[in-house]
């Protein structure tokens, strides 16, 4: 029943508006650049200064805007991820099945996109070429995401028009305004490059851990050496890049790639905002550089361990779960049987909490921020975002799955009532 839906709104299309509906999205559309720009603007310069509450903000001359030989860079940045991609190393494995009962395939050879990119940090570093022309150019390098992120969702969404096929049910709504946000089409490919799945794991977290790499650079540069405090932001988000990297066939299963489309709000999120938004703190301590003790250190360390087995280890088991459901490891464990055949986990993690991995991310997140001490607020945007972010996401989980399973899905939420936080949500 619930197939035969999905396959009627994919068809007919959606009209359940998420976001604040049309008006949400041209609000969005237009104030994420602005947010970029913003983060970018307050926090800036090693005066002291990085809040919001600063009475006026100079802004720079538009020529620091497009400075060609940024976006020169960016440009075969993107050139070279798109190379990486392409080369025919690792295995091809399929999608799940979607809404037309269509398979996918994907070459999953991420981790030789993160060799390749390392080997090109250390090659430019070995021939003595500045790195740190990324600080120096953030703005234009900014501009430039910006600019790719438009023309590529502009060109998805006429592509997409023109074709009339594989189109998304939450994108496909008649409103040109919000189905350009949100994406008409479920996952966009010329050929076999897939451009959702690219964007989702290559030039976006890629070039937020080389902008880290080249952040750590300038700092040892300034003073004379790596502080301790962004060693651990760029050792914690690099294992976390890594980690993305090295599991990327798990994301073939996430709500991103099962059900949204690949609009501006994706396009924009993959390749502007992750690396220049999730990039804060190391930025922060180029231009604010903190002294850490040796017990705040272990502290930190302490979390961010924490949150990653948290993350990992319930995204393992149920990936596991998902793919030996009949092992004999989970004959006792307790679970609920759909009628499809499909067994939903109420047990190790999953029966803690409904998304342990959620818990596990905050975690990590503020692991990121710790570093950077409680004097300024703006490099805790990132922690105070993806807590906000996952707990609409867990909603918007929520209304999928109860939509599902029914009656079956308020079983399962009263035999594990909390939601992302232990005995508080």
């Amino acid at each position: 029943m619930y197939d035969e839906e999905k396959e009627k709104d994919r068809k007919r299309g959606r009209r359940e508006y998420e976001f604040g509906g049309p008006f949400g999205a041209f609000v969005f559309i237009f104030g994420l650049p602005v947010c970029v720009f913003a983060f970018y603007f307050f926090c800036v310069g090693k005066d002291g200064k990085c809040s919001f509450r600063q009475q006026s903000v100079s802004l720079p001359q538009w020529k620091e805007f497009f400075n060609p030989q940024a976006h020169l860079v960016y440009a075969a940045w993107m050139l070279y991820q798109v190379l990486l991609y392409m080369l025919p190393f690792g295995n091809v494995i399929k999608g799940p099945q979607l809404a037309d009962g269509s398979q996918l395939d994907y070459r999953i050879n991420s981790l030789f996109a993160l060799l390749g990119t390392i080997a090109l940090f250390f090659a430019l570093m070995a021939n003595k070429i500045p790195v740190t022309f990324v600080y120096d150019n953030f703005l234009s390098l900014i501009t430039a995401t910006i600019l790719w992120s438009v023309v590529i969702s502009v060109f998805l969404f006429v592509k997409a028009k023109r074709q009339g096929s594989g189109l998304s049910s939450g994108g496909n709504t008649g409103n040109a305004i919000y189905d350009f946000f949100m994406g008409h089409q479920l996952n966009p490919r010329i050929g076999n490059f897939d451009f959702k799945f690219f964007c989702e794991m290559r030039p976006g977290l890629l070039g937020w851990m080389m902008i880290n790499f080249c952040l750590a650079v300038k700092e040892s540069n300034d003073y004379g050496s790596l502080s301790p405090a962004m060693l651990l932001v760029c050792a914690f988000q690099f294992i976390y890049v890594a980690d993305c990297l090295l599991f990327e066939a798990s994301i073939l299963s996430t709500i991103d790639m099962v059900h949204e489309g690949f609009g501006y709000m994706l396009a924009f999120g993959d390749l502007a905002f992750v690396p220049f938004m999730y990039s804060l703190q190391g930025r922060f301590l180029v231009d604010h550089r903190t002294h850490l003790h040796w017990a705040a250190i272990v502290s930190i360390v302490a979390l961010k361990v924490v949150g990653y087995v948290i993350f990992r280890g319930s995204n393992l088991q149920k990936d596991y779960f998902r793919q030996h459901p009949e092992d004999p490891e989970f004959k006792d464990r307790e679970t609920i049987l759909t009628p499809s055949g499909k067994r939903l986990m109420v047990f190790g993690w999953w029966g803690l909490v409904r998304h342990p991995n959620y818990l596990g991310d905050i975690l990590m997140a503020i692991a990121w921020s710790l570093p950077c001490g409680f004097s300024h607020a703006i490099p805790w945007f990132y922690p105070l975002y993806l807590t906000v972010l996952l707990i609409h996401r867990e909603f918007r989980d929520e209304a999928l799955n109860s939509h599902k399973y029914g009656k079956l899905w308020d079983e399962y939420c009263r035999r594990v009532p909390y939601r992302i936080f232990p005995k508080v949500f």
